[in-house]
């Protein structure tokens, strides 16, 4: 299922140094495999929700839980597949995220987690190196996108570590590294009435990474409303969305509410 898993204890404990555990009771582990990270999690004092999509580990990690409750103490593993599962209805209240997530399904897992923005007090994930440098991205920089935007407007991520192919079984042919995403992001400032139609439009904005801003929202408005709007924001009349920030996506967005 596109897992790969954290092996031996230095990276593991190195990981779990850097995650805030003591001022958070209810963590969402995302990912939970044979409990390589479970078992450090694991508190009397936290409430751990492992979730697992693979029945077979889920159904391991049940048995393990049973046979050494106190050692797994607050743990309870969740069959199922986190992009259809409720994250409030599980929790209940405010929790923190950690996972060791399937490169090929990131972007979504995120999407699906700032469903739940109100709720996470940050999330940390091990992603593809390539994937956490975009996230981090700022404007100006190559790798700046619509995932560097969308992360942004909901977090303040940082990249804490690089990890190796060897520290996985079976190893990636990519470098890792553990994002920690801290919440508000810019959303907390921006104050966008509609958040998905903003993104939306944002999304819109590196239609074609390579193109103006011209070029891209031709399709939803006329070449003189997006002059006038972009003249109106102080921009270039050649800008492209790589050179934006939030900020002036944010400006951009009203002023062609107006029109």
């Amino acid at each position: 299922m596109g897992q790969h898993f954290l092996v031996g204890t230095g990276w593991r404990k190195r990981i779990i140094e850097s995650l805030p555990l003591e001022d958070t009771k209810t963590w969402v582990e995302i990912g939970a495999g044979h409990g390589e990270m479970t078992q450090f999690l694991a508190s009397s004092n936290r409430h751990i929700i492992s979730i697992e999509a693979d029945a077979s580990l889920a159904a391991d990690l049940r048995a393990r839980l049973c046979k050494d409750r106190a050692k797994w103490s607050g743990v309870d593993v969740v069959w199922g597949n986190v992009l259809t599962l409720n994250l409030a209805d599980l929790t209940g209240g405010r929790f923190r995220v950690y996972g060791n997530l399937p490169y090929y399904i990131t972007s979504p897992i995120l999407r699906h987690l700032f469903r739940f923005a109100d709720r996470i007090l940050s999330i940390h994930i091990v992603v593809q190196w390539e994937v956490a440098a975009r996230i981090v991205a700022s404007p100006g920089r190559h790798d700046y996108g619509y995932l560097s935007a969308a992360c942004q407007f909901y977090t303040q991520p940082s990249i804490v570590l690089r990890l190796p192919p060897g520290a996985f079984r079976p190893p990636p042919r990519v470098m890792s590294a553990l994002v920690s995403m801290t919440l508000p992001g810019e959303r907390a400032s921006l104050d966008m009435a509609s958040e998905q139609d903003f993104l939306k439009f944002v999304q819109w904005c590196f239609g074609q990474k390579r193109k103006t801003l011209r070029n891209n929202l031709r399709d939803k408005f006329s070449d003189d409303i997006i002059r006038e709007a972009v003249s109106a924001c102080g921009l270039r009349p050649d800008s492209r969305a790589e050179q934006l920030t939030l900020a002036d996506f944010a400006k951009l967005f009203r002023q062609l509410l107006r029109t």
